[in-house]
């Protein structure tokens, strides 16, 4: 496991090869695995692989990978469900599918899409996302183009024991 942790990178770019309805499937089953407060497990998940609406979704800021990609997962929350800590629980999904996609052999990045209120909105726009569940982020999916070394960034600096 510890393996995959490392070996999971921010991938960009993308090979024209489809992620199949299976890698899918595990990449959710791995987000729903997640913990969440109270078990209220408050996620969606929107699994985009239309070309047009990938297109579309390139107008996130940060966004122009998913020109090449070939599978969006959009993580959103009911905030009603866990209004303390969707965000959590839904960030704990969203690394579940990293760390999957990593362990699948796929490549993948997050969008960071909430608390922004123009990214909320366009992704709203492009893939219907009904009033009342926020959206969280986008992860861009698909065969990696790249190749990046696994690494820690463990520095002791940020460690404090037994206190500050």
């Amino acid at each position: 496991m510890l393996d995959t942790i490392f070996a999971r990178r921010s991938i960009r770019q993308y090979t024209s090869e489809p992620v199949s309805k299976e890698q899918i499937k595990k990449l959710l089953e791995a987000a729903m695995a997640a913990p969440s407060a109270g078990n209220r497990k408050p996620w969606h998940f929107v699994v985009v692989t239309d070309r047009a609406k990938l297109d579309a979704l390139t107008r996130h800021p940060r966004g122009k990978m998913l020109a090449q990609a070939t599978l969006a997962i959009v993580v959103c929350a009911d905030a009603k469900l866990s209004e303390m800590f969707w965000v959590q629980d839904c960030s704990a999904a969203t690394e579940n599918i990293l760390l999957a996609a990593t362990a699948l052999g796929l490549g993948s990045v997050w969008l960071g899409v909430h608390p922004n209120p123009e990214r909320e909105a366009a992704v709203r726009e492009v893939l219907g996302v009904p009033a009342g569940i926020a959206v969280l982020n986008v992860i861009s999916i698909g065969h990696p183009a790249e190749k990046k070394e696994p690494r820690t960034q463990y520095d002791e600096s940020r460690v404090h024991v037994n206190g500050w």
